[in-house]
């Protein structure tokens, strides 16, 4: 039957606002603490890998008196056995830990870039191409290739450690970003913007790699942390590049000098705690980029999630996994949801 009069009223408590207009979040980027904190801390240690040499309160390689001195006024991190003061090691190695870093990783991402970006989009028989050269980097041992490189060529510098780091780790980067161009050539603005008559390296500078800008930066970082590691294995083995102090030269010669043994505690645990510091401010780094790509992280990032067994607090390093029913904050409560009365009059519903 039809209803003749139909009133539809709410509370006044419970109106919503319409008019209310999502607050603009400008750098959400640095607001995440974890992306803020691998940040700054990675600025610092660029700033003293470009100043270290400059500031060092005595030259790395000079000889003293103060043989295997403890931490003093004098000498912040103590001495080694030829009373070289290792405070200035430190600084003056920073240097060439941070410059093979960032150029690998640099040289490592362009490659993926290209060889990643132009298999997934172009297809055919250039991606069959381009995707077994990939497959033939991916299983090349990196690690032992560099070391029979670096130990063929005399007087290696650093540029060369860096070129051979940033050659041998591109593979898995290019599968990662063809994987992601794939899902993207077939997106309706890619196909109005060839439809167009777009040319082919203007869809792919404008359209697909600026929403590749975080898988790219994510695989720069995980490039970066390699490149510090193998570089420091390097100079600890024996096998460095061209500069004559690094944090693993450092602990070259403390492990060669028994340095533990004499109970010299200051030889080597600056440098593993610079090593520490600076792989734990990458980590996070990535972890806050990832919190910002992912939807579903970005909005949890240190904050409370009520569940029905109580709540779980967001944590450096650690994701909460949370099944959808049991997430009580996203539910809204039956209290807050505006009330409709329907009334009718002078008809049958």
């Amino acid at each position: 039957m039809a209803i003749s009069t139909t009133e539809i009223t709410a509370r006044p408590d419970t109106t919503v606002d319409t008019t209310a207009r999502p607050s603009r979040n400008h750098f959400r980027f640095v607001k995440n603490r974890k992306a803020a904190i691998g940040l700054t801390v990675v600025v610092i240690y660029t700033i003293f890998a470009i100043i270290g040499p400059w500031i060092a309160p005595y030259d790395p390689s000079a000889r003293g008196h103060d043989l295997v001195q403890g931490p003093s006024a004098k000498h912040w991190f103590g001495t080694t056995h030829l009373g070289q003061d290792v405070f200035s090691q430190v600084l003056v190695g920073a240097r060439s830990v941070m410059f093979v870093g960032f150029t690998s990783a640099a040289i490592a991402v362009i490659l993926s870039i290209v060889l990643g970006v132009t298999a997934g989009y172009l297809g055919g028989w250039i991606e069959e191409v381009l995707s077994a050269i990939s497959n033939v980097f991916l299983v090349l041992p990196g690690l032992l290739l560099i070391i029979i490189i670096t130990s063929s060529i005399q007087n290696a510098g650093d540029w060369l450690v860096a070129l051979v780091i940033g050659i041998t780790s591109w593979a898995y980067g290019a599968r990662v970003l063809r994987a992601q161009t794939l899902s993207l050539r077939q997106r309706d603005y890619v196909e109005a913007a060839r439809a167009s008559g777009e040319k082919t390296w203007r869809i792919i500078g404008f359209e697909i790699l600026p929403n590749l800008t975080a898988v790219i930066a994510s695989s720069f970082v995980g490039t970066v942390i390699f490149a510090v590691m193998t570089e420091i294995t390097l100079n600890f083995i024996g096998i460095g590049g061209g500069a004559e102090w690094s944090w693993g030269t450092i602990l070259f010669w403390a492990q060669s000098q028994q340095a533990l043994d004499q109970g010299a505690w200051w030889w080597f645990v600056p440098a593993g705690l610079a090593i520490a510091i600076l792989g734990t401010a990458l980590s996070m780094l990535n972890f806050g980029i990832d919190e910002f790509v992912n939807p579903r992280l970005r909005g949890v990032s240190g904050k409370k999630i009520r569940t029905r067994g109580g709540s779980t607090r967001m944590r450096v390093g650690f994701t909460p996994v949370v099944r959808e029913d049991e997430t009580l904050s996203e539910i809204p409560s039956a209290r807050s949801a505006p009330t409709i009365n329907l009334a009718t009059k002078g008809g049958e519903r």
